[in-house]
């Protein structure tokens, strides 16, 4: 019997990265986007740019869980975890935290996974199945 796993392995990743990026986007659709508004400012940048929080941990983690568009929404999440590493640690990215852990494992976690489902589409179980380029 030959057991093609990888479209299992999609879905898993999809789930994993997805599911749990997207409570820190309800997080801030219940509570608002005001810290990183003023994290934005302090770094001299207009505010209005943290709405774009939403695009990142919001609908880019959707087309995620659902494969639909699953590539654009995986490139959506890496680009939200970038500014969120630059703003939150700057230069200090190399620095381990209190347990011995690097400091952005988490970012890098969510970024590097999503940028995986970005390479690999989401598979036969997704919204739209394996068709399209974008899936």
């Amino acid at each position: 019997m030959n057991w093609n796993t990888d479209d299992l392995g999609k879905l898993l990743l999809r789930l994993l990265v997805g599911g749990l990026l997207i409570l820190h986007g309800l997080h801030k659709v219940f509570t608002g986007p005001h810290e990183i508004v003023a994290m934005l400012q302090a770094h001299s940048l207009p505010g209005f740019l943290a709405y774009g929080v939403y695009l990142g941990e919001v609908l880019g983690p959707l087309m995620v869980i659902f494969g639909f568009y699953s590539r654009i929404g995986g490139l959506l999440i890496l680009a939200d975890l970038i500014v969120a590493v630059l703003l939150v640690h700057g230069v200090n990215i190399f620095h381990l935290n209190e347990n011995g852990g690097w400091i952005i494992e988490l970012e890098l976690f969510y970024g590097l996974g999503a940028l995986a489902v970005a390479l690999l589409g989401a598979g036969k179980y997704s919204v739209t199945g394996s068709g399209g380029k974008w899936n």
